[in-house]
Formats: C-alpha cells, sequence, structure tokens
C-alpha cells in the first residue's frame, strides 16, 4: 500500500517511472513537430539555439535541484515562490503555468491531429482530437500509479526511437548516404547559403520555440511530491538532464540538419517523418509517425497531471476556484484536471477555426508561461542561498553551480528571449503583445484575493 503525504497525495511513483517521467518531459512535440518549421526558417543555425537554450534549462533544472532537496512539494514553484519570494509570486507564477499548460495542450492537440491526418484524410481532425483527449484524462483521474506507468511506457518509446534515429542517422551521415535523391553529410550544414542562411537575426528569432521545446522539464519537481525517497531519487533524475539534453536535442537537431539540406523541412510534417519517408524503406514513415503522435500524446498527460497539482496548490490558498481543490477518493486532484481539460475543448474548437495559425499560436503564448516558470524557479534559488548565507535555513548539499553569477546569466538570457519576441513577424509577436492584458489580468485577481483575505481577517476580529 502506498503512503499518502500531509496534502493527501499518494507516493506511489518509483524510481523507474520518476527517472522515465524526467527524460520523457524534455522530449515532447516542440522537438518532434515544431523542429521542422524552424529548421525551415533559420537552416543550420538552429543548433545554436536549442545549445544556449540548453545551458539555460541546464541551470533551471539545477536550481530547481536545490529547491526540491530543501522541501519536497507537489506545489513545485508555487511553494517555492510562496515561501521566497512572496504571495503574489506564488499566485502569479501558479496561473502563468497553467496558461503555459493551456497552450501547450493546444499545440500538442493539432500535433495529434496533424499526425492522423497521415493515414485517416478524411475524419474530421477534431474528432481525433477530442477522442485523444478522452483518454487521457480518464488514465489522469483513475490514479498517479497509472498516469505514472502510462508516462514511463510513452517515454520509453520516445527515448528509444530517439536512439534509434541518433544510430541510424549517424550511419547515414557517415556513409554519405543518398536520402531521396540527396546525399546525407556534413557539408549540409554550410553548402545550402551556408551555417546562417537567413541571417544571425532569424537565428535569435527562433529562441522562443526552442524555449518552448524544453517545456516541462520541470515536472520532475511537481513529481517530488509523490515520489518514493525524493531525496535519493530526484538527483540522479535532475542531473541527467545535462547528457539527455545534449544528445537528445542539440544531437538530434544537428544530425536533421545534416541529414537532409535545410529547405526540405516543413512545419506541416515532423522533420523525423521527413528523414524516414525519404529513406524509401516501405512503413518506416509510418512507424516513427506512430512515436511522434506518442509523444505528443505524452506532454498533455503530463499537461493534465502537472496543472491538476499546481492548481490544487492555488485552490488551498484561495487563488483559485474552490473546485480545482478538490480531491478523490483515489487522490487524485481531478478539480484542477477536469478545469485543464475544459482549455484543451477550447483548444479542439481553435484547431477546427484556424488549424495552420493554431500550432504556432500556442506555442508562442505557452513559451511566455514557460519563462515565467523558468524565472521564478531562478529567482527562489537565489533567495534560498541568501537566507542560508543570512543562518536562516540550511541549504541542502546538492546546489546550483556557479551561483549567484549563473543564476543572473540565465535572466538575463530569459529577458533577452522575451525581447526578441517583439521583432518577430508571425505569432510570437502576437503573444508579446498579449504580456501586458496578462499582467493586468493577474494583476485585478491578485487585488480582487488581497481585498477578500483583508475583509476575512477583519470580520474574523
Amino acid at each position: 500500500m502506498d503512503s499518502v503525504d500531509e496534502d493527501g497525495y499518494q507516493k506511489a511513483l518509483g524510481k523507474r517511472q520518476v527517472q522515465m517521467i524526467a527524460i520523457g518531459g524534455a522530449i515532447g512535440v516542440g522537438l518532434f513537430l515544431g523542429a521542422g518549421g524552424k529548421l525551415n526558417q533559420a537552416g543550420p543555425s538552429l543548433v545554436l539555439s536549442y545549445a544556449l537554450c540548453g545551458i539555460a534549462a541546464y541551470f533551471v533544472m539545477r536550481a530547481l535541484g536545490e529547491l526540491v532537496m530543501h522541501e519536497p512539494s507537489s506545489g513545485s514553484f508555487v511553494t517555492y515562490a510562496r515561501k521566497f519570494i512572496g504571495p503574489w509570486a506564488g499566485f502569479a507564477s501558479g496561473w502563468m503555468y497553467w496558461v503555459n499548460w493551456a497552450m501547450t495542450g493546444i499545440a500538442e492537440i493539432t500535433a495529434v491531429a496533424i499526425y492522423v491526418h497521415r493515414w485517416l484524410p478524411d475524419v474530421p481532425q477534431w474528432i481525433t482530437a477530442m477522442v485523444a483527449l478522452g483518454v487521457l484524462l480518464a488514465v489522469n483521474l483513475l490514479s498517479v500509479k497509472l498516469f505514472g506507468e502510462l508516462e514511463f511506457w510513452f517515454s520509453l518509446i520516445k527515448v528509444l526511437a530517439i536512439v534509434v534515429f541518433l544510430v541510424v542517422g549517424i550511419g547515414l551521415v557517415v556513409t554519405a548516404a543518398d536520402i531521396g535523391g540527396t546525399h546525407a553529410g556534413v557539408a549540409n550544414l554550410t553548402e545550402h547559403q551556408g551555417f546562417f542562411p537567413a541571417g544571425v537575426g532569424i537565428a535569435l528569432m527562433t529562441l522562443q520555440a526552442v524555449i518552448f521545446a524544453y517545456s516541462a522539464i520541470e515536472l520532475v519537481g511537481i513529481a517530488a511530491g509523490e515520489t518514493k525517497d525524493p531525496e535519493k531519487i530526484l538527483p540522479k533524475a535532475i542531473n541527467s538532464v545535462v547528457w539527455r539534453i545534449a544528445i537528445f536535442y542539440v544531437g538530434s537537431v544537428l544530425l536533421l540538419a545534416m541529414l537532409l539540406p535545410w529547405p526540405f523541412y516543413n512545419g506541416g510534417e515532423s522533420p523525423f517523418v521527413t528523414v524516414f519517408s525519404r529513406l524509401g524503406i516501405p512503413g518506416i514513415g509510418d512507424i516513427m509517425n506512430a512515436v511522434v503522435l506518442t509523444a505528443a500524446l505524452s506532454s498533455c498527460n503530463s499537461g493534465l497531471y502537472s496543472t491538476g497539482r499546481i492548481l490544487r496548490a492555488l485552490a488551498a490558498k484561495g487563488e483559485a476556484p474552490k473546485f480545482v481543490g478538490k480531491m478523490s477518493a483515489r487522490h487524485v486532484p481531478y478539480g484542477g484536471i477536469l478545469f485543464t481539460a475544459v482549455a484543451y475543448v477550447f483548444g479542439v474548437v481553435l484547431n477546427y477555426l484556424v488549424p495552420k495559425e493554431a500550432f504556432d499560436i500556442a506555442i508562442a503564448i505557452a513559451s511566455l508561461g514557460v519563462v515565467a516558470t523558468w524565472a521564478t524557479l531562478i529567482m527562489c534559488q537565489m533567495r534560498l542561498r541568501q537566507a542560508a548565507l543570512r543562518g536562516e535555513l540550511e541549504r541542502p548539499s546538492y546546489r546550483m553551480p556557479g551561483a549567484p553569477y549563473t543564476g543572473w546569466a540565465t535572466l538575463g538570457f530569459l529577458a533577452l528571449v522575451i525581447v526578441l519576441m517583439a521583432f518577430s513577424d508571425g505569432a510570437e509577436r502576437i503573444a508579446f503583445y498579449s504580456l501586458p492584458a496578462i499582467v493586468i489580468v493577474l494583476a485585478i485577481g491578485w487585488r480582487v484575493i488581497s481585498r477578500r483575505r483583508a475583509s476575512e481577517s477583519i470580520s474574523l476580529d
């Protein structure tokens, strides 16, 4: 029988599942689908964007690791923001994280529809998306153990697929293989209008999409509250981020850029499917399409899981509707999960109305939530370190390397990503100009909550 913590969560996730959640969280539709459109936009220079964002992601994960070792919590950064920055920060970061996953869910649902359309072109895309959402919603509502088991297998399929792609891809590059009439090789990095075919500026513009591709790496921190023996399991899971980023992300994009000239890729198909389909091996493209479909389902599954926990943490403080704090007899926060599912249904509608723009708009707005979450974790780690220096608490032995300098550098990088969005011609600019509206809504929400708390305290007096 799994133990239950003071927040009502079941300690049902084991080492095998947490390790795979950590690995799978960093492999999603941003890489499997988004990389195709960005390779077509920026060319081989996309590799540098993945490397830069990977460095930032590593420091964010190390900051998260230090916070988790200090206090494992399913409220994750919402709990840490409230403790180290202030109540308003917990409120704002929690809702920004929800915005991230609400928009990410729309992107995933769009991706599912795009992938399935390859096999069932006559079936309306919204039907496919709705069926997938129904299955994942049922899984999340049943039990955390079932979620962990499904995510384990989803992640295993993704990891094995990436490993197979890396091995096959390296073989194709080394042998300069013919891939649908063009030869694989290192020369593809520079022969087609150079390494920066669209210029350095366009390469920098891709940072926002790449940040989105790395979203969900923080999921392992949320899983900490439902993990057996987190002090032993979580540092190993977090440390694996370094080689995972280097191999799975940077390595995959580098290989994609060497396998085919960058103009061959496009935003309407996974770049992995593009490569395997051109090999001429019967069925290989369909197998890869099934794998990237699994990745989209996995990410949507994770979104329902994580937002359910974050919304419950907000509801416990009166910062979200009471319904989202509801917990089932199976120790599942069903209120928050259902609340997010409603947003995902809106995503199905959006996909029906503007199918071509839905994916790009969703990931651009989701990126704002990712940046907010990462910045919150860095600032919380800084405050934890300062409190430890003042002797107010004991700093964990597992620490953010190079602090506080690496923290400031990471915050500067995240600010650059936001500023660059303003200079985009597409969905990124829409997301940038939605920032003031988001800030105003959060400010009004916090003001209402603060006034209600003040009136409640007066009535109690």
